[in-house]
């Protein structure tokens, strides 16, 4: 162990608990509540880009070794290799916290493409199931650092690539969560990554899919702006990390470019095997046009793209067209009656 240099200021009040006849009342139901809603806490184990994963209360990193501190932990091994390593857990606040760590598998959120790991409950394929500190469960005193060695076996059949992952402590304190309908429980964690490639072939490969133009225009042209959301979905279908940047290009009739941009928003890192949503917003998209979108990804040497047709026509020809072609057939009726009885 080593006692940090100086104390830290005091941390903010915690949450105040549930008033205690709520607590007797909801007591049941929390038990079979309490481990979904871990789960998504634990997706709080995504770190800061350039150092020590940190919530203010505790902090998780690769032990300093003699090139100095580590922001993660970058790792390489051939098939059947077994490494070892430490990770340091920083305990910051004046009092003891206890931590059960473990490692987990990587992935990126469904909401905004942010790298995340797994909840212990969930079924680990990778670092997650390769990686094991050497303590299952470590107390660490107050304004004090604990390291705990762990061993990392990479299996003779696993696959090549880029297997991200991270080494999670996760407080075992539950904080009643807010709410007036539902007691929650919540658990905290933190993790620092693990970046492992396995050696052998590298295959990058990226594929923009099921793209969708939902436009939003005014009833009678000309009355008001016009916008459109373009919705994809990135797949990352190799097995190295990716960092993709996207293009939107939209043309209209005869090849006309209506729309060329770099899409901002993407997350910089899209895992291998992981498929995220996006959306970019058009304003002034057309209100009287028929063309295409088209979106192309490139990173390094995977490149894909996809595409969808558009109609860009008011609500209010759309009406009066509809209508029309609905009264074309009784028109015809009427016409052949009229010309039998001529």
């Amino acid at each position: 162990m080593r006692r940090l240099p100086a104390p830290l200021p005091p941390l903010p009040a915690p949450l105040p608990p549930l008033p205690a006849p709520r607590a007797r009342r909801l007591a049941p139901l929390l038990a079979p509540l309490l481990v979904p809603l871990l789960a998504l806490a634990a997706l709080l184990c995504a770190v800061p880009a350039a150092h020590a994963a940190d919530n203010g209360e505790w902090s998780v990193e690769p032990t300093a070794s003699g090139l100095g501190r580590r922001p993660y932990f970058y790792l390489s091994a051939d098939p059947g290799t077994k490494l070892t390593d430490s990770v340091t857990v920083t305990n910051k606040t004046g009092a003891p916290l206890t931590f059960l760590l473990y490692a987990a598998d990587a992935h990126n959120t469904e909401r905004d493409g942010g790298f995340a790991v797994r909840t212990r409950e969930e079924r680990q394929r990778g670092v997650g199931a390769w990686a094991k500190p050497d303590l299952a469960r470590v107390t660490v005193p107050a304004r004090t650092a604990v390291t705990v060695p762990y061993t990392l076996t990479v299996p003779e059949d696993a696959e090549p690539g880029d297997h991200p992952g991270a080494l999670v402590a996760l407080d075992e304190r539950v904080a009643a969560g807010a709410g007036d309908a539902v007691a929650v429980g919540i658990q905290r964690a933190v993790g620092a990554r693990v970046y492992l490639r396995v050696n052998g072939p590298a295959m990058p490969a990226l594929s923009v899919e099921d793209v969708r133009y939902t436009p939003d225009k005014p009833l009678v042209p000309g009355t008001g702006d016009s916008s459109a959301r373009v919705s994809f979905t990135l797949h990352n279908r190799g097995n190295v990390t990716l960092n993709p940047k996207v293009a939107l290009r939209a043309e209209g009739l005869f090849g006309r470019t209506l729309l060329a941009r770099n899409l901002t928003g993407v997350p910089g890192e899209l895992l291998p095997r992981q498929r995220i949503r996006l959306t970019a917003d058009w304003a002034g998209a057309p209100q009287l046009d028929w063309g295409e979108v088209t979106l192309t990804a490139s990173a390094h040497d995977a490149r894909g793209s996809g595409g969808v047709s558009f109609l860009a026509v008011p609500w209010l020809v759309a009406a009066v067209l509809a209508v029309a072609v609905a009264g074309t057939p009784v028109w015809l009726r009427a016409r052949r009656r009229t010309v039998r009885g001529t």
